[in-house]
């Protein structure tokens, strides 16, 4: 036993290292500790710092004196120590002999806001990284189970930001888009709600309880999407701005037809507005997950048929669909490509008086009323709110003239300018 004991001690002694750093007083060495078996050791170096830009420290390592004097085992004091050195600085240390790994290269999208300032949970404040919903991170270091080292790729030094661990527990106790009486908040009643083509859509309601932390991105240079899909409630002019884009480009773009188990009308040709089929074959081919969306309405089936947005893309357009929310879950993967805008509706006063506007001129005499209006601008808040993590854009549509201009610039822009897409449509 006192024989294993020496030995013990004649490795550490032989193991102990000086390491000698300069910095200037009040400087931050970008380094975090922790106490283990009564010792001080290094638990964070944070990416871009001076400890790594010197690369002399590495996390394990044990520290056992600043300039001659024991640390002892307190990391608040050391950070103080530390703190107000100057000049040349020796450390003895006990390395823990670990090569650091590879910076790698990952990046990632949030889709929340986060300000370290209003953190609770974050062990150094100072040491924390804000960042938009949005914004393109770089993750440096993902060692620390909660807390991950990012920097923004446009700019900026390195930070901590809670990891997708973290922010998932954090999350998942904190209920959403409920009000008192826990009803969905923007849902209408099912009694006064207008029977819609598209009854998939009632599972929407539940979609937005889906977490979304953060996605894994990759740039890529500019490409033609596959397709572009618009996103709204009823009413906010969706149709409009494809037609328009269609007329304007229609070797460049496309859409899809319909298809539907009624009878055709008279002057109804079958391939002309809709695909006619039967109710049998429909059903079959809805069974066998043939469609990208699918309902009933009046007695009849219509839906979307994947193939045919195949097809208008095997012609080397962009097949332009104007779908419900909830096939975005199908569609945004390496198969589709989507670059999905959503097209918000204005506030109620400026949607009734460009209602109004389109009455007046008789482009429609289909007249809608207060109620109907607001219905508009309430289920296209509670679409915003439960999918915008899958919006590329959003439009404003206050202006249909200024929507399809910003809409188009957008388009333009994605053959033109690099862009940062899901890394699983790359790799």
């Amino acid at each position: 036993m006192v024989a294993s004991k020496l030995n013990s001690a004649l490795m550490q002694a032989d193991a102990v290292r000086m390491i000698g750093i300069r910095k200037k007083a009040g400087e931050p060495l970008g380094v975090t500790f922790r106490v283990e078996k009564d010792d001080l050791v290094i638990a964070r170096i944070l990416h871009g710092g001076m400890i790594d830009r010197q690369g002399l420290l590495h996390v394990g390592d044990i520290i056992k004196e600043v300039n001659g004097k024991d640390v002892g085992n307190n990391p608040t004091e050391l950070q103080e120590m530390l703190k107000d050195c100057s000049g040349g600085i020796t450390l003895k240390i006990l390395p823990s002999y670990r090569d650091a790994p590879a910076p790698p290269q990952v990046y990632v999208r949030p889709y929340f806001d986060y300000n370290p300032a209003n953190d609770n949970l974050i062990p150094c404040r100072e040491a924390g990284m804000a960042f938009k919903k949005g914004d393109i991170l770089q993750i440096v270091n993902r060692e620390d189970p909660n807390w991950w080292q990012a920097c923004h790729v446009v700019a900026g030094a390195t930070g901590l930001i809670p990891s997708q661990f973290l922010e998932e527990k954090r999350k998942a106790f904190v209920p959403r888009d409920f009000d008192g009486s826990g009803i969905l908040c923007g849902t209408i009643a099912g009694k006064k709600k207008k029977k819609m083509m598209y009854l998939t859509a009632k599972n929407a309601e539940f979609d937005r309880h889906e977490l979304q932390i953060y996605e894994e991105v990759a740039k890529v240079p500019a490409f033609q999407r596959k397709t572009l899909v618009l996103i709204g409630a009823q009413g906010v002019g969706r149709r409009s701005l494809k037609n328009r884009l269609m007329v304007l480009q229609p070797t460049r773009f496309g859409t899809t037809m319909p298809y539907t188990s009624r009878r055709p009308r008279d002057d109804e040709l079958n391939g002309n507005s809709y695909h006619f089929t039967s109710r049998t074959e429909m059903e079959v081919d809805v069974k066998a997950g043939r469609f990208l969306e699918h309902g009933e309405y009046d007695g009849n089936l219509y839906g979307t048929k994947i193939e045919s947005i195949h097809e208008v893309v095997g012609t080397g357009r962009t097949c332009i669909l104007d779908v419900n929310p909830q096939a975005l879950k199908v569609l945004k993967t390496a198969e589709f490509m989507p670059y999905v805008v959503f097209i918000a509706a204005p506030d109620f006063d400026t949607l009734k008086a460009m209602h109004k506007a389109v009455v007046d001129a008789g482009i429609t005499t289909k007249q809608l009323t207060d109620v109907d209006l607001r219905k508009t601008v309430d289920e296209s808040a509670r679409i915003q709110r439960a999918y915008s993590h899958y919006f590329d854009l959003t439009i404003v549509n206050d202006n249909l003239d200024k929507a399809f201009e910003t809409l188009h610039a957008g388009v333009d822009k994605l053959c033109s300018e690099p862009q940062w897409v899901p890394v699983n449509w790359v790799y």
